[in-house]
């Protein structure tokens, strides 16, 4: 399994906006283009203060399943045009762990 991490931040004014977006429209739309070994996606959210931080964490089975999603460069961020609209910065480029272990209780 690969775990695909990316950053991004908003202002507090735009956090509840981004959230909403990736709930409603990019996550179903990342679903609905039924990629081969595509897993699910967690989301993950940080007040900073002056900032808000989110993280994706989108589960893969294989690096080729990530190049099938992004293409050939699949470290290139996947950020579509509504999200940039309302992101202050973020990470230009995702990053990939193997998934080692789980443990649960």
């Amino acid at each position: 399994m690969i775990l695909r991490i990316w950053h991004g931040w908003t202002t507090p004014k735009n956090a509840d906006t981004y959230e909403a977006l990736l709930k409603t429209e990019i996550f179903p739309g990342i679903a609905a283009k039924d990629i081969a070994g595509y897993r699910g996606i967690d989301l993950l959210r940080r007040d900073l203060g002056d900032e808000v931080e989110f993280i994706t964490m989108m589960r893969f089975e294989s690096l080729q399943s990530v190049r099938d999603f992004v293409g050939e460069d699949f470290e290139r961020a996947y950020v579509p045009d509504k999200a940039r609209a309302v992101l202050a910065r973020f990470d230009e480029h995702s990053q990939h762990y193997e998934l080692r272990d789980t443990q649960t209780i």
